[in-house]
């Protein structure tokens, strides 16, 4: 995998990542609901390590329910979707200097 492909898997992961969170967040107060995880760095550190392809996982969460059957964690998924906000930041920023190398090993301006 080049460094793009990697930026770019990872970037993919941390947009699933905010768009469970923001289903989980939704349904914080329906009765019965399952919150969702996404995971995809354990997927990449081994795609990176020994070949192969990353892959992106959704399942539900095995955080213990309340009485209702919902086992959304308001602060848990707050927490989570900062961390995630972040870390979609600073992927960001690194695939656009990724780009930037490119242009200028291909001749163009940086700008």
């Amino acid at each position: 995998m080049s460094v793009i492909q990697v930026l770019q898997f990872a970037i993919d992961g941390t947009s699933a990542e905010q768009s469970a969170i923001a289903g989980n967040l939704a349904n914080a107060q329906t009765p019965g609901y399952k919150a969702e995880d996404v995971s995809f760095q354990a997927s990449l550190a081994a795609a990176l390590e020994h070949g192969g392809t990353a892959v992106l996982s959704e399942s539900p969460s095995t955080a213990a329910p309340a009485t209702d059957g919902n086992n959304v964690s308001l602060v848990t998924q707050l927490v989570t979707a900062e961390a995630t906000t972040l870390q979609y930041q600073a992927l960001a920023k690194s695939l656009t200097a990724q780009f930037l190398l490119v242009q200028g090993a291909a001749g163009g301006r940086y700008t």
